[in-house]
């Protein structure tokens, strides 16, 4: 499958910062999938940061070393994509090699092929389209099998976007048993964005 011409995947550079600066600057960003049913982006407008081995909330919490955070170690531009109940949960690996850390992709504000997300996700109102990690992914076609990939090509890519005026950042939402890590302000949102989670 080849890019539109509008599409450039962001640089392998992009994500060699640190994880709090990173899950700031995707904000603003195109999320875009390829799939057969055709190319569906939308702007990144929620971030939360997991800071790996001292982060309670994080999988990859005292360097937790499983068949499913084993991608956490990876380069950062990774993809990591988890299930939750039946939910796909998309993050972008960050922090350096072998220092297990990401960036959950919490909402977008939809771009386009936004027929084929409603086809996958109908929804009376279009900011329920995609106002959630679950919501995002089963819109866009993301699944199990974009785990391990790179975030610099096809068919799961992230691209430029604009820079947001304002960001808003606060509490992590749905961790509540991760001890004083539920209350680190490690989540980063487009203030007065619409499509950010409630």
């Amino acid at each position: 499958m080849k890019h539109t011409n509008t599409h450039q995947p962001l640089p392998a550079a992009f994500y060699h910062k640190p994880t709090l600066e990173l899950a700031k600057e995707l904000l603003g960003c195109i999320l875009v999938k390829e799939t057969e049913e055709g190319i569906t982006s939308g702007y990144i407008v929620e971030t939360e940061a997991y800071l790996g081995p001292n982060d309670r909330a994080a999988h990859s919490y005292q360097n937790r070393r499983t068949k499913r955070t084993e991608i956490m170690f990876a380069k950062a531009g990774t993809v990591y994509v988890y299930q939750m109940h039946t939910h796909c949960l998309v993050n972008v690996v960050s922090g350096p090699l072998e220092q297990p850390e990401a960036v959950l992709i919490r909402a977008l504000e939809p771009h386009s092929g936004i027929d084929i997300m409603q086809h996958r996700r109908p929804v009376q109102k279009i900011e329920n389209l995609t106002n959630g990690p679950g919501k995002l992914t089963k819109a866009m076609g993301i699944n199990m099998e974009d785990y391990g990939r790179s975030f610099h090509g096809s068919p799961l890519f992230i691209t430029q976007g604009y820079k947001p005026e304002n960001i808003s950042a606060g509490k992590r939402i749905g961790i509540p048993n991760s001890g004083e890590a539920k209350d680190y302000p490690y989540r980063f949102w487009i203030q007065g964005n619409k499509f950010v989670s409630k």
